[in-house]
C-alpha cells in the first residue's frame, strides 16, 4: 500500500499563518498548533529513548550526560513568521554552559570530540560519535509529514 500525498513546505505554513492572523480566530489558531504538535509528538520519546541507549561504560543516570541530553529534547511548533514549521531538536540552550554543543558532537555533526577524562585536565581522549538523532527520526519522518499535511489541508478547508 502506498500513500500518495503532496509534500508541504514552510511557505504553506506561512501562507496559512497570514490568513489566520487576518481572520483573528484564536480557537482556529490553537487547533492548528495542537494538530501540528500532535503530528510530530511521537518523535520526542523515540529520540529520548535513543539518547538513553547511547553506549557508555557508565550506567544511565538522569543526572548524567545522556540524562541531560534526553531532557533537552524539544518539540517546537511555530505558526507565524518566516520560521513557520515544526522542529524537533536537542536544545543545547537547555544544557549546562560547558555542554551546549555536546549533542552535535555525539551525533557526529561536529568533529573531533575531545574531552578530559573525568575532569582530569591533563588526560584527554578522542571519542567517536554515537549517532542517535537522524537514525531515529528518519523512519518516523514520513508519518509526521503526513500528519502535518493533514493539519494543513484541514485548516485550509476551514479557512476557505
Amino acid at each position: 500500500m502506498v500513500a500518495d500525498f503532496e509534500m508541504r513546505t514552510s511557505r504553506d505554513l506561512q501562507r496559512i499563518a497570514r490568513e489566520l492572523r487576518r481572520m483573528d480566530d484564536a480557537e482556529l489558531k490553537k487547533r492548528f498548533g495542537r494538530e501540528l504538535r500532535a503530528a510530530a509528538r511521537p518523535m520526542v520519546p523515540a529520540v529520548r529513548q535513543a539518547i538513553r541507549q547511547i553506549p557508555s561504560k557508565q550506567p544511565y543516570s538522569a543526572s548524567g550526560l545522556r540524562g541531560r541530553m534526553a531532557k533537552a529534547v524539544k518539540l517546537e511548533v511555530r505558526t507565524t513568521g518566516r520560521q513557520a514549521g515544526v522542529r524537533l531538536r536537542v536544545d543545547g540552550r537547555k544544557m549546562p554552559d560547558h555542554e551546549k554543543s555536546l549533542q552535535a558532537y555525539m551525533e557526529g555533526v561536529k568533529r573531533p570530540w575531545r574531552h578530559p577524562v573525568y575532569g582530569n585536565r591533563e588526560v584527554w581522549v578522542k571519542q567517536d560519535p554515537s549517532p542517535y538523532f537522524y537514525k531515529t527520526v528518519e523512519p518516523l519522518g514520513m508519518r509526521a509529514r503526513q500528519g502535518v499535511n493533514r493539519a494543513i489541508d484541514g485548516i485550509t478547508r476551514d479557512i476557505t
